[in-house]
């Protein structure tokens, strides 16, 4: 009989503990009913010249990553500023009640759900209808244009060449928006001279996680001027900036040749990047296993000397392409392709595999648009991007490619490796971006898709990732990501080393609440619940 007892007992305790935890879950899930219907219903009676959309949402929840899926309460499609500011503050004025959080979103190009936020406002920052973009080069010191930080720098490159002129630092894929590099850098072959893209600003005018519309410059707000650039969009959204131009050349010599040693690959591209005005753009990749190589670079590409060219076998060997250009005007043509091949008289790469190719300036800046189109026809644009982008020391960057490159990264069909020095000179060290403490360090982008059918998943390029990862950090390579991704407070606080206490410092200051770009997974909003805790850890790192 006691055993008996004992049983229905514990059923009977199951049971009870059953109903308490059915009873909470639906108390809860009235109290989330209940605050969303209260949100909607403040969000709905903002005087705002745009619209908030609550039905069709769904496609604010993607990204280019294409592996993380938040669904949004609301999507902003602001007419204004104010339309922002408006609906910022009023979260703002909420406070800890609210668990309403903004995340801003461009072309949702981000990796890894950034520019998403579950249950709260998405703010479609790409207007359909871009207002006329203001470039300035007369009376003024130097040109510049003022855009829209939703704009695209792919509109950029149009309008100003229309003048001549051209922004002087880019990325590789221009179908971006102004606010979405600037919130991270803008890196490409063009920064080892320039600098990033957020060493060429002169302006911007930000709205802050308190509804603030700012302006904000080296001389005007000078902390968050520096703040949001490279600051994955904790202090502010990018609201329009002011941005550096230079007389744009109108055609580009292109050049690509191969080396079989890392070491030698290397060596010639510092020398480059240290040279004065000998070329325009210096950049890089690893090739692994890759059948016919060079007869695929005939499409787009001429070989120096065609027999040798077809005599270059690229299968099972792991070779480094050196990617460079030189930018002219058709008035002094043969002066710039006469320095070209004296600078590349001086370069040690295989002599058969010299390619050149001449296209106008905006097809070369526009080239990656050009596979996009490609992928897209194949139905592999819109797959998993489980990409890995790193910043690795020169001293160790030896170490790192002996150990990753024919390692643990065996093939480089689905997606390409791309690898380049900057000079950390042309970095401005007061911005929040992170970079390793070295004069040069390597870009290294390993751009893997998962293609749908390939033995290469989403899970498997995940695992090789993160054995790159555990692999640098037991070798002591002591990389940074550049668009990073982490999970937990200590793994951010190792991130931004030296500049953490700043970092957290300016959260606290220009978004006191965590309202902004909670995506990042940096820092948690303060609700009612986590307030108090919040609020110490953020005065106390």
């Amino acid at each position: 009989m006691s055993y008996l007892h004992a049983c229905l007992l514990r059923k009977r305790t199951m049971l009870i503990v059953r109903s308490i935890t059915i009873l909470l879950l639906s108390c809860i899930a009235i109290k989330l009913a209940c605050c969303f219907s209260s949100s909607i219903s403040s969000l709905q009676a903002l005087p705002l010249a745009g619209n908030l959309e609550f039905e069709d949402v769904h496609y604010a929840s993607k990204d280019f990553g294409n592996r993380y899926q938040l669904i949004p309460l609301a999507v902003l499609h602001p007419k204004s500023v104010s339309d922002i500011a408006t609906t910022i503050r009023h979260i703002w004025m909420m406070g800890p009640h609210s668990q309403l959080t903004v995340a801003a979103r461009g072309r949702g190009h981000s990796l890894q759900g950034q520019a998403q936020t579950r249950h709260g406002i998405v703010i479609r920052m790409e207007s359909p209808h871009p207002k006329k973009l203001q470039v300035h080069s007369v009376d003024v010191p130097a040109p510049y244009v003022d855009v829209c930080g939703g704009e695209l720098w792919i509109d950029i490159l149009h309008e100003t060449l229309k003048y001549g002129l051209a922004p002087k630092s880019w990325t590789d894929y221009l179908h971006l928006t102004v606010g979405g590099t600037l919130s991270n850098a803008g890196i490409s072959g063009q920064a080892f001279r320039h600098g990033p893209q957020i060493s060429n600003v002169h302006q911007l005018e930000i709205v802050t996680g308190k509804g603030e519309i700012l302006n904000c410059s080296e001389r005007q707000n000078s902390d968050l001027f520096h703040a949001v650039l490279g600051g994955l969009g904790q202090f502010g959204i990018i609201t329009r900036a002011r941005i550096a131009l230079e007389a744009a050349p109108t055609m580009v010599k292109w050049i690509r040749v191969l080396y079989q040693d890392f070491s030698a690959f290397t060596k010639d591209q510092e020398r480059l990047i240290a040279a004065d005005n000998k070329l325009d753009y210096i950049e890089g990749f690893v090739i692994i296993n890759r059948t016919g190589l060079l007869n695929n670079w005939r499409l787009s590409f001429t070989p120096e000397d065609p027999f040798k060219a077809s005599q270059f076998k690229s299968d099972g060997r792991t070779l480094y392409c050196l990617e460079v250009a030189k930018y002219f005007k058709l008035d002094n043509k043969d002066e710039i392709i006469q320095g070209v091949n004296e600078t590349l008289s001086e370069l040690s790469y295989i002599s058969s595999t010299l390619f050149t190719s001449e296209v106008t300036y905006e097809a070369f800046l526009d080239r990656v648009h050009v596979s996009e189109v490609k992928l897209r026809s194949k139905g592999q644009w819109e797959v998993p991007h489980p990409w890995l982008n790193l910043l690795v020391p020169r001293s160790t960057v030896n170490e790192f490619a002996k150990g990753v490159f024919g390692n643990i990264l065996t093939d480089t069909s689905n997606g390409p490796v791309i690898v380049y020095p900057v000079n950390k000179a042309k970095w401005d060290n007061r911005t929040s971006a992170v970079t390793p403490e070295e004069e040069v360090f390597y870009l290294v982008a390993i751009l893997t898709s998962a293609v749908p059918g390939n033995k290469d998943g989403v899970e498997h390029i995940l695992k090789r990732n993160q054995r790159i990862l555990e692999f640098s950090e037991a070798a002591g390579i002591g990389l940074k990501q550049y668009l990073p991704h982490y999970t937990t407070r200590e793994e951010w606080r190792s991130h931004f080393g030296s500049k953490w206490e700043e970092f957290v410092r300016r959260k606290s200051r220009y978004d006191p609440l965590a309202i902004l770009a909670p995506g990042q997974r940096i820092f948690q909003k303060a609700t009612v619940s986590s307030y108090s805790s919040s609020s110490s850890s953020s005065s106390s790192p």
